[in-house]
């Protein structure tokens, strides 16, 4: 039989001695007190980062130790200025740090959402001052105390940006300065990237998935080419193709877009597309990085709910909405154009890319489908572009 709690017992636990932790004042040691942080403590309310980058020179967004990346740049700025502190710095999990979407190398992002908690009375243009011009905040933002970039969003919106002669029938020669798209052949584009919209199986779009894994079935909403324009002071055409969609796996747009053009160009048949989406196993080719851009987080089910409590802001971005454009026009869409040119990434690619085989690759039945051990970071089922 368990012998009773002493009196002294019971009374610590009703003073809640036992549980809870004393308040400690700062120390009181002179060389500890110089040292000692009060932002550590400094009272943090859940926000978001609404901000831009040009991904050319960066090796993705998310952090990855001993790599240039956009996040290692964004906290060692809030570091500096004292938005996050030495802690945050070092585990941004403590201050619950998270993107909306996770950018591959190269890719840029017109609109990107970080939530995080911070401090109130934020100076952006100081934050803005210690970034690099790759990358820009446009504003700081109250949320909800358990919003969550990523989980709250509904969908995401890319564009890839690219040389029409990408969609020149593979037999002709032309030059990239000189082509013009048609209007007939992009009306075949458009009808081409309409056999994506709606909910696919998409295994075949991306790396290390199974026909049976869940995770592979991805809803498009829209997926269309805009009319071709001449950038400034470029005589080579280009277009850009947008997509939304719920969210998308590792290099799955990248992969969309180069099937696209596969059959444009005539190199494979309308019907690969429908036979990628069953259970056969097939080589996709992977267009470029270069023209891929993060252009819309949407929020909408989180603007319904909450939009009109007269508490929090709505995140649909409106009044940034000129920031955002300003910073696409100057930064985003001028480095894809001049890196274009300057690098021939697409046309060399398409050179390329009569070599590709269309045919289905010779693998064993799918088995039944079994989870797979994951790492923390392996977020594969994530916006991850």
């Amino acid at each position: 039989m368990e012998s009773r709690k002493t009196k002294q017992e019971v009374q610590q636990r009703y003073n809640g001695a036992v549980k809870r932790r004393k308040w400690e004042d700062p120390p009181e040691d002179p060389e500890a007190v110089k040292n000692f942080d009060p932002a550590s403590r400094v009272k943090r309310r859940k926000s978001i980062i609404l901000l831009g980058y040009t991904g050319v020179n960066y090796f993705g967004m998310q952090r990855n130790p001993g790599t240039k990346t956009i996040e290692e740049d964004l906290l060692r700025a809030m570091q500096k200025r004292e938005w996050i502190n030495d802690e945050g710095f070092r585990q941004p999990q403590q201050i619950q740090f998270q993107r909306a979407a996770r950018t591959d190398k190269g890719v840029s992002a017109a609109m990107q959402v970080v939530s995080i908690k911070l401090p109130d009375n934020l100076d952006i243009e100081a934050l803005n001052s210690e970034l690099p011009e790759d990358i820009r905040v446009y504003a700081v933002k109250r949320v909800t105390k358990g919003f969550n970039s990523k989980t709250n969003c509904d969908a995401r919106t890319y564009t890839y940006t690219l040389p029409t002669i990408a969609f020149a029938p593979n037999e002709e020669k032309v030059d990239i300065q000189t082509y013009r798209l048609p209007a007939e052949r992009l009306a075949r584009v458009n009808e081409v990237l309409a056999l994506y919209v709606g909910t696919k199986n998409f295994h075949n779009f991306t790396s290390r998935k199974e026909f049976l894994d869940p995770s592979v079935k991805r809803f498009i909403m829209s997926f269309e080419c805009d009319p071709p324009f001449l950038p400034e002071g470029s005589t080579a055409e280009f277009a850009t193709i947008k997509i939304k969609g719920q969210s998308f796996m590792l290099h799955q747009i990248r992969k969309m877009v180069g099937l696209t053009i596969a059959v444009v160009r005539g190199l494979a048949e309308s019907d690969i597309i429908e036979k990628a989406f069953g259970q056969e196993r097939y080589g996709i080719p992977t267009a470029p990085g270069l023209g891929l851009v993060l252009s819309r987080i949407h929020y909408d089910k989180y603007n319904k709910r909450y939009g009109e409590d007269g508490c929090h802001e709505t995140l649909e971005f409106e009044k940034e909405e000129p920031m955002i454009q300003e910073f696409f026009k100057r930064h985003i869409a001028s480095t894809i154009v001049e890196t274009e040119l300057k690098t021939n990434s697409m046309v060399e690619w398409l050179e390329k890319l009569p070599l590709h085989s269309y045919e289905p690759r010779d693998e064993s039945e799918p088995s039944e489908w079994k989870p797979r051990n994951r790492k923390a970071s392996d977020d594969q089922d994530d916006d991850d572009e």
